[in-house]
């Protein structure tokens, strides 16, 4: 029998830094009685997911008794060939946020420390936090990562570097020779992970998703998800990595990581590039046109290339009030409060119809209303 001590906990107590973090809450959903949901509060697809995907996931409904291929490997292939990546040095995940976790587990623990942007994506410190580890937050300029503030950050005790490129929930992005400054600025026992869950709806021509410098460096990783590719409920993501980091990441990985639909869906979006375009196409339109109808002195909102905008009002009171409104007629968009940004609203971008009806409402809060012009 086990003899209690005066020292011996009462109950089972987590580890330190699990007590540290402040859970993810996600947006509300939730909406007036008799009012229509518009959702624009999650970043999802505003198309929906690609035909073939979903014919995809439905035809695997008569073998979900079958446990799918431990590595996704019709999944790394695609992969492999739509952006020209070797199969081998790519991981597959339940979602992104699932690769991320292994990443802090395999490279973080106590007395490590990991740094962010002042605004970075706020899974890293749950994630560092819940390995022991230390996050380490580096101030923002004008709403966007700051190369020297982040390398300035870095001590002794740093093993990660996170980087969410664009960023969200700004929307902001560093431009391939800033994120290159920022490697070459590193040590090589640092681990840069540059997360690039928005990257297919960038447009700026100098942006890179980071595959040449993978091939380059021995310490940095990219991270990609499919969630904002319009098979969100799926939870698919993947990562493209040194072959060392990617042998350590497969050795705590589960083996059955990704459902069986999930691979199959992840595996027709990823090669119905035409979809993607399209998807990609329509958000640009709508993102440029939100953004310039929404702009002016009450409203700003800093360049994005995601697949929404970050709305910033003079006060927190005039954004509470700018999201009750919106919220009244069904218009869900995501408070920032947890970001600590509390005079903004992030809107994702839907339909032409949602996107008029959130400037309309709007303009009782400073905004212009609609850009006239060919968009129209």
């Amino acid at each position: 029998m086990t003899t209690k001590t005066p020292t011996t906990p009462a109950r089972p107590e987590p580890q330190p830094g699990i007590l540290k973090i402040a859970p993810y809450v996600p947006g509300r959903s939730d909406v007036p009685a008799g009012v229509t949901l518009v959702k624009l509060s999650a970043n999802e697809s505003p198309l929906g997911a690609s035909p073939k995907a979903a014919e995809a996931s439905r035809a695997m409904a008569d073998r979900i008794h079958v446990y799918p291929e431990g590595s996704s490997r019709a999944l790394r292939t695609a992969l492999g060939e739509v952006h020209g990546l070797d199969p081998d040095r790519i991981v597959c995940g339940f979602g992104s946020d699932d690769l991320l976790h292994l990443l802090a587990q395999v490279y973080l623990g106590e007395g490590d420390a990991a740094v962010m942007s002042q605004y970075g994506f706020n899974v890293y410190p749950i994630i560092t936090r819940g390995a022991s580890a230390e996050i380490i937050m580096a101030p923002e300029t004008d709403y966007r990562a700051d190369v020297d503030a982040l390398l300035a950050a870095v001590t002794e005790r740093t093993r990660i570097v996170f980087l969410a490129n664009p960023n969200n929930p700004t929307g902001t992005y560093l431009s391939a020779a800033e994120v290159n400054r920022l490697h070459a600025g590193l040590r090589p026992d640092i681990l840069l992970v540059i997360d690039n869950a928005y990257a297919e709806y960038v447009t700026a021509d100098d942006y890179e998703v980071g595959v040449r410098l993978v091939d380059a460096a021995e310490n940095v990783v990219m991270v990609r998800t499919f969630s904002k590719m319009g098979i969100a409920g799926e939870r698919v993501g993947w990562m493209y990595g040194p072959a060392h980091v990617v042998d350590a990441v497969n050795r705590i990985r589960g083996p059955f990581n990704v459902s069986l639909s999930g691979q199959a869906a992840a595996e027709a979006a990823a090669r119905d590039t035409e979809f993607t375009a399209r998807l990609c196409a329509h958000n640009a339109r709508w993102r440029e046109w939100l953004a310039a109808s929404l702009s002016s002195n009450a409203i700003r909102v800093p360049p994005s290339q995601g697949n929404f905008v970050l709305a910033l009002f003079a006060t927190p009171e005039i954004s509470r009030a700018a999201f009750t409104a919106l919220r009244d007629q069904g218009l869900l968009v995501r408070e920032m409060h947890s970001y600590g940004i509390t005079n903004g609203l992030r809107i994702s971008i839907g339909l032409e119809p949602d996107m008029r009806r959130v400037v309309e409402v709007l303009k009782d809060f400073g905004a212009k209303g609609p850009v006239d012009g060919e968009q129209r």
